[in-house]
């Protein structure tokens, strides 16, 4: 029997928005109790826990402690950010200006949720939508789909329990989750939150409908040997195997200056990464592992996208030290298609540059996002202010991070500044409208108040400086 996508979807949509209605009158204190009891209740050790088990099995992909963790930082790290925050009413006054401004809520908000982080993101988009007051449908990846079922369906019985309408957070039904139903919902919400590969993103930019959607993710770190390198081996290794790299926030290229090349080759090898020389028959095999029709396409090979360094290891013929935990691959040869290693590969694999100085590494850099990655984040392991201000003027990123994992920053962390999010903006450098991480605040509506004050006109000679009136003389 064929599937009406768009009645099915029309359905959500219509329920969504009868939900949504009565969430129009919620007050202040309503909103911050539906969003507490789900963080809370989402964040039990045992249920976080179950939900990464449960994607694990689904997906095949990632650590479910991991994912418990990712559960506990994220989802209570976005209840935090909203906690004791106004998004109901009057948020803002400004006495001076005349000025009053009063949140309201969008409507109904489509979700494209990605595999990769199908555990926490459903229960984030969820609480900024219940921040907000307006309605959510969740849209899985495939192999999410049951994952993102369960969690909805816990998220309800919440909102029932407190005599909120549980249509203001829906689901895609398992038998129904496809391309079709993703590509509905982004033509029938009033808003798109979409986070995901970039063909998915692009079509929520061209649903007809506003959206915010994320750019590829491709990090490029630097290290210039002025930090401790086993510190600097440590933290990269720490992001790079977290949850076996399911996130495209991680180091995917690490450019090493000369000077200190060999002691970073050392220390990653303590700290248990196999390096795969240029021009090496194991790095030709992992090669043709990752990307199995290369030169031809750079498609992914799906069966290594969040697997341990050992399993890909071994399905490449690639004999490494036991307790491998992170590949590393030369590339200094070039960038682009020709050399696929510059770009993302969604595993713990790395591909490590050698830079004869700062401006080099800087430069190779450029070059590695001119194929991927372009507005994402990077990131540089220094104690030389003056090298962190001038990569941060020149490369064309959203976020810079310095002597941090970068995957356990860039999205925001409690040792960071960076907002909790499971959605990176990335500019328009990487084709989004926003170039910050995004929260609940992007999911409202301002109305403005003016009332009028006494003239604030200057004159001519307080508004132009002398230089520029004599110019004109």
């Amino acid at each position: 029997m064929s599937v009406n996508y768009a009645e099915y979807v029309a359905g959500l949509v219509a329920k969504g928005h009868a939900a949504q209605k009565i969430a129009e009158n919620f007050t202040q204190e309503k909103v911050d109790q539906l969003t507490a009891a789900v963080a809370y209740a989402l964040t039990q050790p045992d249920v976080a826990l179950k939900f990464g088990e449960k994607l694990v099995e689904e997906s095949g992909m990632g650590i479910p402690g991991d994912k418990q963790l990712k559960m506990f930082g994220k989802v209570k790290g976005t209840y935090f950010q909203m906690k004791g925050q106004k998004s109901v009413g009057l948020v803002e006054t400004d006495e001076k200006m005349g000025m009053e401004k009063y949140a309201k809520p969008m409507g109904v908000i489509g979700a494209i949720i990605p595999v990769t982080n199908g555990e926490a993101t459903p229960v984030v988009k969820s609480l900024m939508a219940l921040k907000t007051r307006n309605a959510i449908i969740l849209a899985p990846h495939p192999k999410a789909r049951n994952t993102n079922w369960e969690v909805t369906e816990m998220i309800r019985s919440i909102l029932k329990k407190f005599d909120a309408p549980e249509d203001l957070v829906q689901a895609v039904a398992p038998d129904y989750v496809s391309i079709e139903t993703s590509a509905e919902i982004m033509k029938q919400v009033d808003f798109i939150l979409a986070t995901g590969g970039t063909p998915m993103v692009r079509q929520a930019y061209s649903s007809g409908n506003p959206a915010i959607g994320v750019g590829t993710g491709n990090v490029v770190t630097i290290v210039d040997g002025t930090t401790k390198m086993d510190d600097v081996a440590t933290l990269i290794m720490k992001s790079k195997t977290f949850d076996n790299a399911t996130s495209c926030s991680t180091e995917n290229n690490i450019i090493v200056l000369e000077e200190c090349y060999d002691a970073f080759v050392e220390a990653m090898a303590k700290v248990g990464a196999a390096i795969l020389k240029d021009g090496s028959e194991e790095k030709a095999k992992l090669l043709k592992t990752i990307w199995p029709e290369s030169p031809a396409n750079h498609d992914l090979n799906r069966h290594v996208v969040a697997q341990p360094a050992a399993k890909i290891a071994e399905m490449a013929g690639i004999n490494v030290p036991e307790g491998t935990k992170m590949l590393i691959a030369e590339e200094n040869a070039g960038y682009g298609n020709e050399f696929p290693f510059t770009g993302e590969k969604l595993s713990p694999v790395a591909a490590l540059r050698k830079a004869k100085d700062f401006d080099d590494a800087i430069q190779q850099m450029l070059n590695i996002f001119e194929y991927q990655g372009k507005g994402h984040s990077c990131g540089i392991h220094t104690t030389i202010d003056e090298r962190v201000s001038k990569l941060s003027d020149i490369v064309p990123v959203c976020k810079v991070c310095v002597n941090a994992p970068q995957s356990l920053t860039n999205s925001g962390s409690w040792t960071s500044g960076f907002p909790m999010s499971m959605t990176l903006g990335c500019g328009t450098w990487g084709h989004n409208s926003i170039s910050h991480n995004a929260t609940w605040k992007d999911l409202l509506n301002f109305t403005y108040v003016s009332r009028p004050i006494p003239s604030f006109q200057p004159k001519d000679e307080d508004l132009f400086d002398e230089e520029i009136r004599n110019a004109f003389k």
